[in-house]
């Protein structure tokens, strides 16, 4: 465009839209923490469940069967994606009970959803995509559940309609009457504020219906959810998560690693240090020496530490916790030697939702 050209039509709001730039402007769009699956602090193997697996997803359920979740390298071709969450089952449950489940859920933090407005008549629409993968076709469900206040539970369906193929769904979640009303809204603080639920099998109690807010819950599939657990043949991945505001998906907004990493760190952190330190400290008087440590990001609430130390020397005492706060912790030992030495070779700290 000639530079005489440009007049003030040219650069009002209206004009200047996502579609005309060669980025989206809206930065950190995406609700979803880790939903491109990179992260894995814990590790990239879990056969626990009710617990998280790569940070930020945990594995819930209630059932006969069980599952192993893994870090995967499966993913769908020239996306940009390198890693998946991947669900294989390892003992079946052919019959869910009406009260059983098994779900992949991440849990939202509330204050980051202060700006959808819920409770209000200007409640934002929100749209979900995500890439699936199974061997086991047919409809599955996910629901976006809303605790605070009065609880109403969001169940939509999608189909996998081609076996172990990679497929991208999208699902828009308007706002309804309830959830412009008072009872809609989403507290102002470090509680959940949803759940993100994808449904792998979920009994005939916790049903629904389809692309509706439910005031009747736990609401989180409908009638038409398979059981993915029906055969130890089954497997289940998905990739690129993203939940964000508007009524049509973006690309998916992949994040720096390090900007990944820190926003996962406000729920969890692992450090194994180097050289048998992890923080900086002294002795007060002749029988106690104080770590100071510092947390890499500033935590949701004061987390549970875990540490692992060794020692030299005769009379080294067990740490201690002295204080743990959102941003650090004083960890101490009691040592009759002054000679002893007591090495902390790693510490993680636990503040998830």
């Amino acid at each position: 465009m000639a530079i005489d050209k440009v007049v003030s039509a040219s650069i009002t709001d209206s004009a200047v839209t996502d579609a005309k730039l060669s980025f989206n402007s809206n930065q950190f769009r995406n609700i979803i923490i880790n939903g491109d699956m990179s992260v894995a602090q814990r590790g990239t193997s879990f056969a626990t469940a009710n617990s998280m697996t790569i940070d930020r997803f945990r594995f819930d359920k209630s059932n006969d069967g069980d599952v192993t979740v893994t870090q995967d390298t499966d993913v769908p071709s020239g996306q940009g994606f390198v890693k998946s969450l991947k669900v294989d089952v390892t003992t079946a449950d052919t019959s869910i009970g009406a009260s059983q489940y098994a779900f992949v859920t991440q849990r939202i933090e509330a204050q980051n959803l202060q700006y959808l407005k819920y409770g209000t008549a200007n409640a934002e629409t929100l749209t979900l995509s995500f890439w699936v993968k199974s061997n086991k076709t047919g409809t599955y469900c996910v629901s976006l559940v809303k605790i605070d206040n009065t609880r109403y539970d969001y169940i939509a369906e999608y189909s996998i309609s081609s076996a172990s193929t990679w497929e991208k769904k999208t699902i828009t979640i308007a706002p309804d009457s309830n959830i412009q009303a008072a009872g809609g809204a989403i507290d102002n603080d470090n509680g959940i504020g949803f759940y993100l639920q994808f449904a792998l099998a979920d009994g005939s109690s916790r049903q629904g219906t389809n692309e509706t807010w439910n005031t009747s819950t736990p609401a989180t599939s409908t009638s038409n959810q398979v059981n993915f657990l029906d055969s130890t043949s089954n497997e289940w991945y998905i990739t690129g998560t993203q939940l964000e505001v508007g009524t049509s998906a973006s690309d998916f907004e992949f994040l720096p690693v390090d900007v990944n990493l820190d926003r996962c760190e406000r729920y969890f952190f692992k450090n194994t240090g180097s050289g048998g330190h992890i923080g900086y400290g002294g002795h007060i008087g002749d029988n106690y020496r104080h770590e100071i440590y510092l947390y890499p990001q500033v935590m949701r609430a004061s987390p549970t530490l875990t540490v692992v130390w060794s020692s030299a020397g005769a009379g080294a005492g067990t740490p201690g916790i002295q204080y743990t706060g959102t941003q650090s912790a004083d960890i101490y030992t009691n040592m009759s030697n002054t000679t002893s030495i007591v090495n902390f070779t790693s510490i993680q700290g636990d503040a998830e939702l």
